[in-house]
């Protein structure tokens, strides 16, 4: 009896085993320097070895952890974060974890932090010491954006369009004083897209954590062995080094 007990025990494991091993799971991400971009500059990549950046990074160095197959693709916001809802075996990565998204997905991290800047052009004598002195100031945002939404909200003079990329030659024009983004991808940004390698940062005001969400449908084993594997990571150290490699 006890010899059944113990070959139906190894027979369910062996079947979980297989069972992951057949897994395939799909990372998303969009195109957001130097968190997350393609080698190549296109907008788009299907292949884990033609993506970089600082989210992907640490993605990677989850991967050989992980008892699954992976892939790790590159789109625009939408569609990468449309598919991660629908399909289950999903993940997007790096994202902010919201109220409004809390229930969506679930979560894995927090992997990094976003910091929230504001920047001036490199010639500008413009000084912060908190948040509340650039009330008087025009502000270049970005639409939907979660900084440029905290300051529309809190009743601060924001300028915002679509593109971004565009706010820091706005800077250069006299169109705007200061312009949100994030602290690393800000200089990324304007070095890019206006030539400008000596971006002013004039007052960091906040940090948000970035996740890796998951399809709200994802099997609690995979959730799991993503959760397994991040711990590694984190508690190796790599992230921190992977950190300091990108400028933080």
């Amino acid at each position: 009896m006890n010899l059944v007990k113990s070959l139906l025990v190894f027979a369910l494991a062996t079947s979980a085993l297989l069972a992951q091993a057949e897994t395939k799971f799909t990372f998303y991400t969009e195109q957001f320097p130097p968190y997350n971009m393609t080698s190549d500059g296109k907008a788009f990549a299907h292949k884990a070895e033609k993506i970089s950046g600082l989210c992907t990074d640490i993605i990677k160095q989850m991967i050989p952890h992980l008892p699954f197959k992976t892939q790790i693709k590159l789109r625009n916001w939408d569609y990468a974060i449309n598919k991660v809802k629908q399909k289950t075996n999903h993940g997007l990565f790096c994202t902010v974890r919201s109220p409004e998204r809390e229930n969506s997905f679930q979560w894995v991290g927090p992997l990094t932090n976003i910091r929230w800047t504001l920047f001036a052009k490199p010639d500008s004598n413009i000084e912060l010491n908190t948040l509340e002195d650039a009330h008087k100031y025009r502000i270049g945002g970005y639409n939907d954006d979660v900084m440029t939404l905290f300051l529309q909200k809190n009743q601060f003079n924001v300028s915002s369009i679509a593109n971004d990329s565009v706010n820091p030659k706005r800077l250069l024009l006299g169109q705007i004083d200061l312009w949100v983004a994030d602290e690393l991808s800000g200089p990324f940004v304007a070095s890019d897209s206006a030539d400008i390698d000596d971006l002013k940062p004039v007052l960091i005001f906040k940090d948000t954590p970035l996740y890796l969400a998951l399809n709200n449908q994802t099997d609690a084993e995979v959730v799991s062995a993503l959760v397994s594997a991040f711990e590694k990571v984190r508690k190796s150290g790599q992230i921190e080094v992977i950190e300091r490699t990108y400028g933080r």
